[in-house]
């Protein structure tokens, strides 16, 4: 006789699983126990095992704001094992990217992005050692400097144009923002680190919709905050929810695009006859500097991600409320108008818009692309606003709440550029009102080439077309409810008429 047949036949299998169950359950409370700490931010109470976590819901930037609205602007919640603090002032956002952002500019790393391979060389996710210093310096350099960013203005006039005409061919028709934007951007950054083009803006289906679709699959599941083994570190490293699992596939069919051009490229530069002058491209200058395959495939897809995904964001969230706001729109267009002679609008135009920068800065303020900023961590147990910040602490800094905060704001649910106007607030970091790049050592790099794209290709749509809202929809009345991921996107995609005027 069999062990189960034992049980089955003497009836024990019930009793056995009831004990099986209680003994389970008792080890997840004693590992799920928070260690007692004194003087932490205040919080709402929560229950047993799982703390708070029902309470956060799928749009935490929102229930977070709701209870930094009852608790204060520093808070403390117990999802599970996992002690998160969230700022959502100003002052609590200077203390932690600033003051103290020595002991709090460690990252907790998304369960989609822990991989073994991938870490050591993440620009985004790795701690601020050596190696990442050096990597952040690099694509300064060759990416985000001033002198990159004039190198690069062919390349995003060329992109550009070639989206002016897709939308002159598509006039009386709805075009999805999000996808033909995002198609821009991409191409553009694949010109500039590959020197060639991956999508296409005519494309239905094929390779394009394949690499397209894996690069939201994973910036989709670099998105899910609810994974138990985030909360419960004991089953961390099952990944019962496939979240490592399905993000590792899709980075395998990301890197089958550029693998072969890494390959030819590394040839050439390895020859006897390569000189630095040569070099055409992002990848040459990763290839100089001795990167393997897994590295620049690792960094690539972090570009892009990053890139992409922010910027195409902050352009559909800007436009509607342009369509949304005539008054507005009118202003742009006067501007524009009034400022630019030439054929296209070019970088240097840039500087002499300041509408149009007040409206992008408002936009920001309402709808910043990241809401909570990516996640930090403290390396150190620390001080902030006069409370305990636990070591190992999860941090998040709300900008959706600040942006909508009446303490900050004069009538922060209304749209108004002008606000701006004569203001010296700015989006590089050290206005701790307004940081939709971040501030401190884990600001984004890219705010530079990112703040140019959003300016550009706006102004560039304005000047070409009038965009009305399919079946003459009272933009007024439309959802303008947000999804939260990585970037905070419209709930439902934003579909427009472009008119050439």
């Amino acid at each position: 006789m069999d062990i189960a047949s034992f049980f089955i036949d003497n009836n024990l299998s019930a009793p056995l699983f009831v004990l099986s169950t209680i003994s389970f359950l008792l080890l997840v409370f004693k590992l799920a126990k928070p260690t007692p700490s004194k003087n932490l931010p205040p919080g709402p109470p929560g229950l047993p095992i799982i703390g708070n976590l029902h309470q956060v819901g799928d749009r935490p930037h929102v229930s977070t704001a709701k209870f930094a609205n009852e608790y204060g602007p520093l808070i403390s919640l117990r999802l599970g094992k996992q002690l998160l603090v969230v700022a959502s002032s100003p002052e609590a956002a200077m203390e932690i990217l600033k003051t103290q952002d020595r002991f709090l500019s460690s990252r907790v790393v998304p369960t989609a992005f822990q991989q073994p391979s991938l870490i050591p060389h993440s620009l985004i996710w790795s701690e601020c050692n050596q190696t990442w210093k050096s990597l952040r310096t690099l694509c300064r350099t060759e990416m985000f400097s001033a002198k990159a960013l004039e190198s690069q203005s062919r390349v995003r006039d060329e992109k550009l144009g070639r989206l002016l005409d897709f939308l002159r061919g598509k006039q009386g028709q709805e075009v999805n923002v999000e996808d033909v934007v995002f198609t821009t951007l991409f191409n553009t950054l694949s010109s500039i680190i590959f020197a060639r083009d991956f999508l296409d803006l005519k494309e239905e289906g094929g390779t394009g919709d394949g690499l397209r679709g894996s690069m939201h699959k994973i910036i989709e599941y670099g998105g899910i905050i609810k994974d138990i083994g985030s909360f419960f570190p004991i089953f961390e490293r099952f990944d019962f929810q496939g979240i490592r699992k399905r993000t590792m596939k899709q980075y395998k069919k990301t890197f089958a695009y550029w693998e072969d051009i890494i390959e030819e490229r590394r040839a050439q530069v390895n020859s006897s006859t390569w000189s630095s002058e040569q070099a055409q491209s992002f990848l040459d200058r990763l290839l100089e500097n001795g990167f393997s395959n897994n590295q620049i495939n690792q960094l690539v897809t972090e570009l892009f991600v990053a890139g992409t995904n922010t910027t195409h964001t902050s352009v559909v969230w800007a436009l509607i409320e342009f369509v949304r706001h005539k008054e507005v729109m009118s202003k742009i267009v006067d501007e524009i108008d009034r400022e630019v002679n030439s054929n296209k609008i070019t970088d240097l135009h840039l500087s002499n818009l300041p509408y149009l920068q007040a409206s992008i800065k408002e936009a920001m303020r309402l709808h910043p692309p990241v809401p909570l900023l990516l996640p930090h961590m403290a390396a150190e147990t620390c001080e902030v606003m006069n409370y305990t910040i636990p070591k190992n602490s999860k941090i998040f800094v709300n900008l959706w709440a600040m942006g909508r905060d009446p303490k900050v704001w004069d009538d922060p649910l209304s749209f108004k550029p002008e606000r701006f106007i004569g203001s010296r607030l700015d989006v590089k970091g050290q206005d701790f009102e307004l940081l939709p790049f971040g501030s401190g050592r884990r600001m984004c790099p890219g705010m530079p080439s990112g703040i140019k794209s959003v300016q550009l290709v706006l102004a560039s749509l304005i000047r070409e077309f009038d965009m009305v809202l399919p079946n003459d929809v009272d933009p007024l009345k439309l959802n303008m409810n947000d999804k939260f991921g990585i970037a905070l996107k419209m709930e439902k995609p934003l579909k427009l008429i472009f008119k050439q005027k």
